[in-house]
This record gives structure tokens, sequence and C-alpha cells, in this order.
């Protein structure tokens, strides 16, 4: 795994209704509205005719089929339209992110995920927390970079992976992001680097392989008085070659590609005593297909 510019590793209607409702006006009895419709006679005496039988029965047919629909649609049981593994399908085919309601993992490894779906869903969420953990802060400090790597890559990825990242992630490119050779920030500062995946994609799978691709967008940079790298924020995808070993998914090769990027908003940046709080009263999540 290389590293990008970045410091993460890289190779691995209100309708307007205008529609006008008549109102109804009760006259004396006897009285005529003149503005009523006129009525069609009933059978041959020609009295005001009530509402046919079949009439009547249409009506009831369309508030009873009002009523089945508005059930069919409120059905929490998730018996609609899905694939095989419960997420939804679009028009197309594709697999649209969404929630299925499905619990991603029953427990963590090191802090970090694990015991995901031996499926479709479990590769997509697995993707997407090994990203988290792998644009998190803690990639900056040897030890547990150690940690998160043997955690999350094959046993056979994991050792070759080790050393070339302890080159990359040198004295010299730490103290580029104003840490010191140990990864630590000053004490008036706080380092930040954190990813937060907007989708996945599965582009392959069967049974003991999967390729997901992880669009995610990140923060990276220094927050405090007088940082010279201020927090900022960055759009990739992250695609992950997953093996399922044991019990479990497990990244065995990895690559970033730039993008795709939406037009900045004009919301204004906040200072870093914000971003500082921010960072430290909001915590992440465990991401789930």
């Amino acid at each position: 795994m290389s590293l990008g510019d970045d410091g993460y590793g890289s190779g691995h209607n209100d309708y307007g209704d205008d529609r006008h409702h008549g109102t109804r006006t009760r006259l004396p009895e006897g009285e005529v509205d003149p503005y009523a419709p006129t009525r069609r006679g009933s059978g041959r005496s020609g009295r005001a005719g009530r509402p046919s039988g079949r009439n009547l029965i249409t009506v009831v047919g369309v508030v009873v089929l009002l009523i089945a629909a508005i059930a069919f649609a409120n059905r929490g049981d998730g018996s609609g339209s899905s694939s095989d593994d419960g997420s939804p399908r679009t028009p197309t085919g594709t697999r649209a992110t969404a929630p299925t309601g499905t619990k991603p993992v029953d427990g963590k490894t090191g802090g970090i995920a694990s015991g995901f779906a031996h499926s479709e869903q479990g590769a997509q969420s697995a993707a997407a927390n090994f990203a988290v953990a792998l644009g998190g802060d803690g990639m900056f400090k040897t030890d547990s970079r150690h940690a998160i790597v043997d955690a999350i890559y094959t046993p056979n990825a994991a050792n070759k992976l080790k050393g070339p990242q302890d080159q990359a992630y040198s004295a010299d490119f730490l103290k580029r992001l104003g840490l010191d050779a140990a990864g630590n920030p000053p004490k008036d500062k706080t380092f930040i680097s954190r990813t937060i995946p907007v989708g996945t994609k599965v582009e392959a799978f069967n049974a003991d392989s999967a390729k997901v691709a992880v669009w995610y967008t990140g923060l990276i940079g220094m927050a405090g008085t007088g940082s010279t790298d201020p927090v900022r924020t960055d759009w990739k995808t992250w695609t992950f070659e997953l093996k399922w070993v044991g019990s479990d998914w497990k990244i065995e090769n990895d690559s970033q590609t730039d993008g795709p990027a939406p037009v900045a908003g004009d919301i204004p940046a906040s200072g870093s005593d914000d971003i500082t709080k921010a960072v430290k009263e909001y915590g992440g999540f465990t991401y789930a297909r």
C-alpha cells in the first residue's frame, strides 16, 4: 500500500391543489337547487333515481383497493422486490445503497467491526468498515497500524504490507502532517483523519471472494491555532478485493481513485476549535449495507 498526498493508504406536490371544492347548500324541503346537476329518472316512474347498485359496488371496490395499497406500502417485513441477500433492487437490477434492517456484525476485533455475513451484503458492510479503519488516525502510529492491518487483511497480504507501510509512514512524512516521529500531534493541536463512506457497490461476487467499491469522503488535517495544515475534505473511491477466510471477510488487495466529487457547497468553513470539538464529540459508526 502506497500513500497518497492525503495520507490515506492506496493500493490497498407540495402539490399546489388548484382544484375547487363545491359548497353544498341544504334547501327547504320541496325547493330545487337550480345549480344542482339534473338527475336521471329511475326506472319507469321517472322519480329522481337513487345510485345504482353497480355504482355502489364500484365505489366500495375502489376504497378496498386503496386500503390494500396503503397497507402494502407501509409493510415493514421487507417482502418487496429485493436481491437474494435482501437488499432492494432498482428497476434496472442494480443494488442501491439502502438500509436493510439486518444487523451488520455481532462483534469487534481490536475495535474494528468483524463477523460479517457470508453474503453480498456482508461483503459491502466489511468493505465500508475497512475503509473507516484504514482512513483513521490509528494508521499514523506503528503499533496501531500493525494491529489494524493484521485484523482486516489476509495473513499473507498483511505480512507483505507492513514493511512497505512502515517505510511510507516515515518520520519525514509524519512531520509534513505536523506529527512527531511516533505519530503524535503537538499538545495544543488535534490531528484529524476520518473516512465517511457514502455508498458501496459490488463489482464481483462469488462464495469465496468479492470485489467491492466504497465511495467516500474524508477529513484530514491538523486543527488548532496556527496550524499550517487545516482540516480539509476529499472525495475518493476505495476498491477492495475481499476473500472469505475462516469465518469472515478479509482484504486481499485494495486500490484508490479520486472522486467522484460533488460541487463544493457555499457553507463557510468552521474555525479550528469547532472542528476539534466536533471530532471529539461525534463518534463514528459501524457501517452496514
